[in-house]
């Protein structure tokens, strides 16, 4: 049983990494693959604060940057953030980490890491694609909300916490344009693939390692199901 994480830069490193969280989320994630043999984990690590910084630095020194030299300036941060992840789990994962999402074909040991991929692409992306590849049916995005809204509660204060909904109507919410540094629930070309493959994703609060154990072992759980129409 394979399930793909989507773990939140804004987690591993809000503005440097956070070695409490990093400390107790790998003693809870090795307490669940302790449950069985089967169980194992594909992370996909976000660029958090670093990303975002490094971004705004290139916007306001470099002369109309691109799009494409954008998203490899936060690229480079999700790879830094993942190889702090993949040494944590040394043991348990003997790749390397993965850059292209499409050229891995051999999962060994327990835990697999990826990072970000190429220009245009997300880390919510390269997570649906693991789960393509290798056979997975959720994928769980940790990030610091708790729950997808109908609208952005700090600029809408009616903005309502949603518990489950479907693929198009997610996509109505989060639109079909993806841009360098966006704040999204779950990005909108990686939700066009989601809802193709009828993935399910769950979006919760990644801070609170209680309820991803609940999320990983099935029991109720704070958070959003995306899933099929």
């Amino acid at each position: 049983m394979t399930t793909v994480i989507s773990l939140g830069g804004s987690i591993v490193a809000p503005d440097r990494p956070d070695v409490p969280f990093l400390r107790d989320f790998s003693k809870r994630i090795r307490v669940y693959l302790a449950g069985g043999p089967e169980r194992r984990l594909i992370f996909v690590v976000g660029g958090g604060g670093p990303a975002r910084e490094w971004q705004g630095a290139c916007r306001a020194v470099a002369a109309s940057p691109t799009a494409d030299a954008l998203d490899w300036v936060g690229i480079m941060a999700t790879r830094l953030n993942a190889q702090l992840v993949r040494a944590i789990f040394e043991r348990e994962c003997p790749h390397e980490v993965i850059m292209d999402p499409g050229a891995v074909t051999v999962f060994t040991g327990r835990i697999l890491v990826a990072a970000g991929w190429k220009p245009g692409f997300s880390t919510d992306y390269d997570a649906v694609m693991l789960a393509e590849r290798f056979q997975a049916d959720t994928v769980v995005n940790l990030s610091n909300i708790a729950k997808v809204y109908t609208a952005d509660p700090k600029k809408d204060p009616s903005a309502k916490p949603i518990d489950a909904i479907g693929w198009d109507g997610f996509r109505a919410l989060v639109g079909d344009e993806w841009s360098p540094g966006a704040n999204l629930p779950f990005d909108p070309i990686a939700t066009k693939k989601a809802a193709s493959l009828r993935l399910r994703v769950v979006c919760a609060a990644g801070r609170d390692l209680d309820n991803l154990d609940a999320i990983l072992n099935g029991r109720p759980f704070t958070g959003t199901t995306i899933g099929p129409d």
